[in-house]
């Protein structure tokens, strides 16, 4: 953590101008680091070996060696609260999934398939009478509608999958392999 420089009662000019030079170079290097973190693409090399979505959040974690190395925004199914329960109710699940297919030529600039439903979900399903349903993936933006970019995010529109940009899209379907563990976090 940054340590501020003390204020004394009585100070000099040239003091007050010290203490503004040094906090605005903490605050530039904050913002810095900041932009750093989230702007910053992935490099071809880098790989994940999980994926961590927080719901509540509305954060995708792209993980290696248990750290974080990129955090992106998303949108989720149009009702987010809750677990996926039956086919149709556009939540997104929540549980321990892997990557198992991918798709460049979905209908949304391309998809990677979560293996929901797993076997907890369909045994819920079963007990409730009802399809678990399935088709759940992260994917960019509908075909044609790149141009949305982060503006989708306004408000949760998918039917229970979860959505970045294309370009957040690009970089995720090169940093993660089919049979990557995927955790939904409420």
């Amino acid at each position: 953590m940054t340590r501020l420089p003390r204020i004394r009662a009585k100070r000099s000019s040239a003091s007050l101008k010290d203490l503004a030079s040094k906090l605005n170079h903490t605050k530039a290097l904050i913002v810095a680091v900041l932009l750093f973190a989230v702007a910053s693409p992935l490099t071809a090399e880098e790989k994940t070996d999980r994926i961590i979505v927080h719901k509540h959040a509305r954060t995708l974690d792209l993980m290696h060696a248990g750290q974080v190395i990129k955090t992106y925004k998303i949108a989720l199914g149009s009702e987010p609260v809750g677990p996926k329960a039956r086919q149709g109710d556009h939540r997104t699940p929540e549980g321990i999934y892997v990557i198992d297919n991918r798709n460049a030529n979905s209908k949304f600039h391309r998809s990677l398939h979560i293996s929901y439903p797993n076997a907890a979900d369909r045994e819920r399903a079963r007990k409730s009478g009802v399809s678990p349903g399935g088709d759940i993936f992260i994917h960019g933006l509908p075909n044609g509608y790149g141009f949305v970019g982060a503006a989708h995010r306004a408000r949760d529109w998918t039917d229970g999958c979860i959505a970045v940009t294309d370009q957040e899209i690009e970089e995720i379907w090169r940093a993660v392999d089919n049979g990557t563990p995927v955790e939904i976090l409420p």
